[in-house]
C-alpha cells in the first residue's frame, strides 16, 4: 500500500472497511459492541453509565474511544487490543468474490482505490486480508492510536489528512462510500465530489452500544445504495466497459 504516492492526477475511490466491504448481518458490530461495553465497565462503572457513556461518547466523538482517551486517559492500544484486536473475525466473515471483482473492475487508469477506517491499522490490515483485496488497495488511512491526539470520521482533520496521505489537492475528485450516514454528509460538506452511503436497510447493526434497525425511520436518499454491487451503476464513469 502507497505511504507517498506522489503527484498522481487520477480521481480516488474510498471504501470504508467496518459494515461497508462486508454486510452487517455478520454481527461484528454486535461482538464489538459487547466488547466496548466491557471496556467500559471495567474502568469501575455501571452497567447503566457505560452503556449511557458509550453511546454519548459515540454520538459526540463519531468514536467511543475518542471519550475514552480525553476523560479517562485510556490507552489507545490497549483499547485496540482487548476490543478490536479480540474479534474472531476469521469466524465471522470470509472472502466474497463478488468485492474483489468489483475492485478489478475499477479502470486503474481512471481511479486509485483506498480504504479508510475509524479502526487502527492492525484491525484495517486484518479485515482486507480475511476478505481477499489487501493486493487491491492502494493506500490505507487510518486512526493512528499511537497518537493519543488521533483524529476520526467525522472530523474535518480526518478528511484532510486523509486528502494530504493520498496526495489529492482537488476533494472534488475523491469518491467515496461508508455506511455512516454522517460520515457520507461531512465528506460532502468538505467538497469531496461523489459520496454514497451504504445502507442495508432492515437488517440490524449496534451503534454507539445501541442495536439499531438499519434505515428505520429514514428516506432512503438518493445516493443511497444497498450493494456494492450497485456502484458499478452509480459510479459508471469509473469502471471498465
Amino acid at each position: 500500500m502507497a505511504e507517498n504516492p506522489g503527484k498522481d492526477d487520477r480521481a480516488i475511490v474510498w471504501f470504508d472497511i467496518d459494515n461497508t466491504l462486508y454486510s452487517a448481518s455478520t454481527k461484528i458490530s454486535h461482538a464489538m459492541g459487547e466488547r466496548i461495553h466491557a471496556y467500559f465497565v471495567q474502568l469501575g462503572l455501571s452497567h447503566e453509565e457505560a452503556s449511557d457513556l458509550h453511546h454519548h461518547y459515540y454520538k459526540t466523538y463519531g468514536l467511543a474511544l475518542r471519550g475514552l482517551v480525553k476523560h479517562h486517559d485510556v490507552d489507545p492500544l490497549d483499547f485496540n487490543d482487548k476490543c478490536d484486536g479480540s474479534l474472531p473475525l476469521e469466524d465471522m466473515i470470509q472472502p466474497d468474490p463478488s468485492i474483489r471483482k468489483l475492485f478489478q473492475d475499477i479502470d486503474r487508469s481512471k481511479a486509485r482505490v483506498w480504504a479508510l477506517t475509524n479502526a487502527y491499522k492492525t484491525h484495517a490490515i486484518r479485515v482486507l486480508k480475511i476478505l481477499n483485496v489487501d493486493d487491491l488497495i492502494d493506500g490505507l488511512v487510518f486512526c493512528d492510536y499511537s497518537d493519543r491526539n488521533f483524529s476520526c470520521k467525522p472530523e474535518r482533520a480526518y478528511y484532510d489528512q486523509a486528502l494530504e496521505k493520498a496526495g489529492i489537492t482537488d476533494p472534488s475528485k475523491c469518491y467515496f462510500i461508508d455506511d455512516s450516514r454522517t460520515n457520507v454528509d461531512a465528506a460532502k460538506n468538505f467538497g469531496w465530489g461523489h459520496c454514497v452511503h451504504f445502507c442495508e436497510h432492515g437488517l440490524t447493526a449496534t451503534e454507539g452500544g445501541i442495536e439499531k434497525t438499519i434505515g428505520h425511520n429514514e428516506d432512503l436518499k438518493d445516493d443511497a445504495v444497498a450493494t456494492l454491487d450497485e456502484l458499478h451503476k452509480v459510479w459508471s464513469e469509473l469502471f471498465l466497459a
